[in-house]
């Protein structure tokens, strides 16, 4: 009986990496024929990443260009390395990332921690210092928009673990991928027609919201006052985007946000973060930040403060917001109410804000100058439905958006 069940998981198992990785390549990266295609993976990612390898091919790509992040790689270093030697990147890294978009490449990167302890007792502050797998340069081609991206999660056993503690491991890998499955709408007799709908009732929402021509944003609940002040051309957008080639593509699988670039000077008051996250290895839960004059002036957290802290004093942007972004509780992330330890799906049950870069392409040309410019861009959760969020005109009225994490526009 328990081999009977055990063949049922593996068939069910393989049947859900084929349909994520086809849903990744013709949805997500929309990826086109004669292209390359970089793949960001990790260690015990192998099967989805082999399985988009070959739906890549079978979409025509020219060559898929697998890059393997080893985070025990990334451990040894804050272990044995001289400190002051962390913030060295190669210098080929960016170099790769530039040819990538000069070629027109299509980029797929996929998420879940495969250690998620694994650094614990680092020292939060050395961990700052070392940014990998991210490089600057891949900021750049987004907002170049010369690359159609994406990111989809990946299920681990250890992820697993993290999210379903209470679970035999094999119970709790199995539970994740159905999660992630069901969250990816891979469960769909369509999943890019579901997707399509989506995402026309994303870009639905994201006009009623332009045709309020808002000047700022109130985020109020427990622990959380804060204002969030737009820029005059700030446009709303859901990650329906599409390359200066014409190439659509979603950059988030999955995706429930509709997102803006603030202005980076107009931040004032004090949040407090709704979900932890991982960041450059750490875990940063109970996150408090105060900002003045759109600078996050005060930062502390449960866990993890050291780390964010070092990462806000890494450039003159680092400290401000380069996004807001605003997710209701009717998606099915949020109407799960789990934490999933991994900012693409969390990020998509909340809203959020961003420090770090700005997207140009939700401002307007003569704005592009006041947009925030930072090597970094952290998203982190700070809506939940004990957080209202209202709307501000500009003559000062004030128009209730969320309030109980459905919308009210």
């Amino acid at each position: 009986m328990a081999s009977w069940v055990g063949q049922m998981r593996t068939d069910d198992n393989q049947r859900r990496i084929l349909a994520l990785a086809d849903l990744i390549v013709r949805f997500g990266a929309n990826v086109q024929p004669g292209q390359i295609v970089s793949l960001a993976s990790e260690p015990g990612k192998e099967p989805l990443a082999r399985a988009i390898a070959e739906a890549a091919y079978r979409a025509g790509a020219k060559f898929v260009d697998l890059s393997v992040f080893d985070i025990h790689v990334k451990h040894a270093r804050m272990l044995h390395a001289d400190p002051a030697t962390l913030g060295f990147v190669p210098p080929w890294y960016g170099e790769r990332m530039r040819k990538l978009g000069e070629l027109r490449s299509a980029a797929i990167a996929l998420t879940g921690p495969v250690a998620p302890r694994i650094m614990d007792g680092i020292d939060p502050a050395l961990l700052g210092r070392d940014l990998l797998p991210r490089v600057r340069e891949s900021i750049e081609i987004v907002n170049q928009r010369v690359s159609n991206w994406t990111a989809a999660p990946c299920p681990t056993a250890s992820w697993a673990e993290l999210v379903y503690p209470e679970l035999e491991p094999a119970d709790a890998l199995e539970r994740l991928w159905r999660e992630v499955t069901h969250i990816c709408r891979v469960d769909e007799p369509d999943p890019v027609a579901a997707w399509e709908e989506r995402m026309d009732a994303l870009v639905a929402v994201a006009d009623k919201l332009d045709r309020m021509r808002l000047d700022a944003l109130h985020f109020a609940g427990p622990g959380t006052d804060l204002t969030v002040g737009l820029l005059p051309t700030s446009r709303w957008h859901c990650a329906r985007i599409s390359t200066v080639d014409g190439i659509v593509h979603a950059p988030n699988i999955p995706t429930e946000e509709v997102f803006t670039t603030p202005d980076p000077e107009r931040t004032e008051g004090y949040v407090t973060s709704t979900k932890p996250l991982f960041v450059s290895g750490a875990m940063v839960t109970g996150l408090r930040v105060r900002f003045a004059r759109g600078r996050a002036v005060e930062l502390d957290a449960d866990q993890g403060a050291d780390t964010l802290r070092t990462l806000t004093h890494r450039d003159r942007g680092s400290a401000r917001l380069g996004e807001v972004a605003l997710v209701d509780r009717e998606s099915r992330i949020g109407s799960l109410d789990r934490v999933f330890f991994d900012t693409l799906l969390d990020e998509n049950a909340a809203s959020h804000i961003a420090l770090g870069e700005g997207l140009d392409f939700t401002v307007g040309e003569e704005d592009h100058a006041r947009i925030n410019r930072s090597e970094l861009h952290i998203d982190f959760m700070i809506g939940s439905d004990q957080v209202a969020v209202t709307g501000i005109e500009r003559g000062g009225a004030r128009v209730p958006l969320l309030r109980g994490g459905a919308w009210q526009i």
